[in-house]
């Protein structure tokens, strides 16, 4: 995969040097150039932003150097082999970043993004760049940064692990909170490690069975749990047809029940025994 960042603080993406991206970098599975904006600015105080149309608060990115910075990212990418760009515009207007969505990146080619800072980009950029490839504008969070270099390196990290050899052990992943398949909707449920007690405080039994089966069933209660404890709206959304009968128990347990017509789950008076 060949990633382009195009940004005004190249220093920020530093964090792409560590890690498991660094070391993906290193064995030349990712292939990541960053680009600074102002070398694509042509008066004296390099300037990328400039007031509003319309009046209001805050600073707008121009056109004119992300044109050409995207332009010059594009010839120089094409001319180095790479196909498929699409083009990621971190935005707290954006649609939410999923593990689905990083599945979906994960399985591209080539990535450029162009983190933004003051009040956003000028919509033409995205408009015009709309017609020579997919553009993604996506949202970490319900929340505003600084600029999105954080979320570059967000995503970058959600995709990177996902690509083929980058993860030490390849179904690492599978088991992950939002996982595509079973743990879709769920959040994963807590983990341990040796030694087996530790300030008086031992590990649920069943973990020590050897029984690989209730390993799997204890593993998928407690994720069942921790979702329903922190992230019911996740629980409410699922379709019931997507549970087992051990599913479905368990979510009775914790309170839930099918709607009426069964097509989501709703909360329930009901208390875990």
């Amino acid at each position: 995969m060949r990633l382009d960042v195009v940004t005004i603080f190249p220093e920020y993406l530093e964090p792409l040097n560590v890690s498991l991206v660094g070391k993906a970098r290193a064995r030349g599975q990712l292939d990541v150039h960053v680009h600074h904006l102002r070398d694509w600015t042509y008066d004296r105080h390099n300037t990328v932003d400039d007031t509003p149309y319309g009046g209001g608060p805050g600073m707008v990115m121009k056109t004119e150097p992300w044109g050409d910075a995207l332009d010059q990212t594009l010839a120089d990418g094409y001319e180095a082999g790479a196909h498929g760009p699409v083009l990621v515009v971190p935005t707290p207007s954006g649609r939410p970043f999923t593990q689905e969505l990083a599945v979906e990146l994960s399985e591209r080619p080539w990535l450029i993004f162009t983190p933004a800072r003051y009040e956003g980009i000028d919509r033409r950029v995205m408009d015009e760049y709309a017609t020579r490839m997919p553009v993604y504008e996506v949202s970490i969070g319900d929340y505003v940064l600084a600029g999105g270099e954080a979320a570059v390196l967000v995503v970058t990290e959600a995709v990177a692990r996902l690509l083929p050899g980058v993860l030490g052990n390849a179904e690492s992943h599978r088991d992950d909170s939002f996982a595509p398949g079973a743990m879709a909707n769920l959040l994963e449920g807590p983990v341990y490690t040796k030694p087996p007690e530790w300030r008086g405080r031992g590990i649920p039994d069943v973990l020590l069975s050897g029984h690989h089966g209730k390993i799997a069933r204890w593993r998928r209660d407690e994720a069942f749990r921790r979702t329903v404890a922190n992230r019911p709206d996740l629980i409410e959304r699922c379709d019931p047809s997507a549970f087992d009968k051990k599913d479905r128990e368990i979510l009775s347990m914790l309170g839930w029940a099918p709607e009426p017509g069964g097509r989501f789950w709703r909360r329930v008076e009901g208390v875990e025994e």
